[in-house]
């Protein structure tokens, strides 16, 4: 699970240092490991820094996948419910958009093949909210 495009990821210090913590509580996994490598490629700022347009931990995001818009929140592990639209970080379609822009089209190697993500919009972002503590 690798992200093809290599476009900038932009990741807040706060997000970063969550991520990090959580990865290293859990058990290896190709899941995790790809993430740990996206996140060390991120281009890392204040939360307050961030650029609205960011897709964030905890944003409610807005894509395309299989020509049909989908909606979801990223959120922790222990905050996941799929009954809701809360998808684990760890999950891969979460993983494959955190860090990108809205308009961005992101190719993620998934098991089974390769998806195409689109990011149309981001309805929630916390930090935009001024929500630096979620």
């Amino acid at each position: 699970m690798s992200g093809i495009m290599q476009k900038e990821i932009i990741l807040s210090k706060l997000d970063s240092q969550r991520l990090r913590e959580r990865i290293s509580l859990t058990k290896t996994t190709k899941e995790s490991y790809a993430l740990l490598n996206e996140i060390s490629k991120a281009v890392i700022v204040e939360p307050q820094e961030i650029p609205a347009d960011v897709v964030t931990m905890n944003s409610i995001v807005q894509f395309q996948y299989s020509k049909k818009a989908w909606e979801m929140q990223i959120v922790y592990p222990e905050d996941a419910d799929i009954q809701k639209n809360k998808v684990s970080i760890f999950a891969p379609i979460a993983a494959a958009l955190i860090g990108y822009k809205k308009g961005d089209v992101v190719d993620w190697s998934v098991p089974g093949g390769s998806i195409q993500l689109e990011i149309l919009n981001i309805i929630y972002q916390p930090e935009a909210a001024g929500d630096f503590h979620l």
